[in-house]
């Protein structure tokens, strides 16, 4: 029999929902919108928590379905990522070298969010938030060969796209 903590087990998770909620909305209050509607959700779904294998993933999906449902309402395009940590002062380099990481930082960023939706997920799940390709499967419902295959199609078209840029004026 399991024993699930709200305290314990769902709320540690909110950071994890709010970068997967940022990810597919690109709006941090948009983001921080969803991640308490979800804490709602699994809160209210807390009589059938001993039947679900694996709050974490319950959670997340969760979390994906009202980012993807908020997003099909609001058909605009959004702002990018936040940039606050960006802004820390970085003794190791000069100026210009962190303008230049900065930048490309941005670029790659804008390169995500320009993904599908389907390879933005997968590859924020398993390249930002560690799931393994059996947890990325069960949150999205597809199999993992489809996982697999939308992360291997997103890292392709980035590492295209950076190159073509980078390479651009050479």
């Amino acid at each position: 029999m399991k024993n699930i903590s709200f305290r314990h087990d769902v709320l540690p998770l909110k950071d994890m929902l709010y970068r997967l909620a940022l990810r597919i909305t690109q709006k941090h209050e948009e983001a921080q919108d969803i991640v308490q509607d979800t804490l709602i959700k699994v809160w209210n779904k807390r009589d059938d928590w001993e039947s679900i294998d694996s709050i974490e993933a319950f959670s997340l999906t969760v979390c994906r379905n009202l980012a993807l449902d908020r997003m099909k309402v609001k058909s605009s395009k959004n702002e990018s990522l936040d940039n606050s940590h960006l802004d820390t002062p970085d003794l190791g380099r000069t100026p210009y070298e962190r303008m230049q990481l900065k930048d490309r930082i941005e670029l790659v960023k804008r390169m995500v969010d320009a993904l599908p939706e389907k390879q933005r997920s997968c590859m924020q799940l398993r390249d930002f938030e560690g799931k393994s390709y059996k947890e990325i499967s069960s949150i999205l419902g597809i199999s993992e060969d489809q996982v697999k295959v939308n992360i291997f199609r997103a890292r392709q078209a980035i590492k295209q796209k950076y190159q073509q840029i980078d390479g651009y004026g050479l």
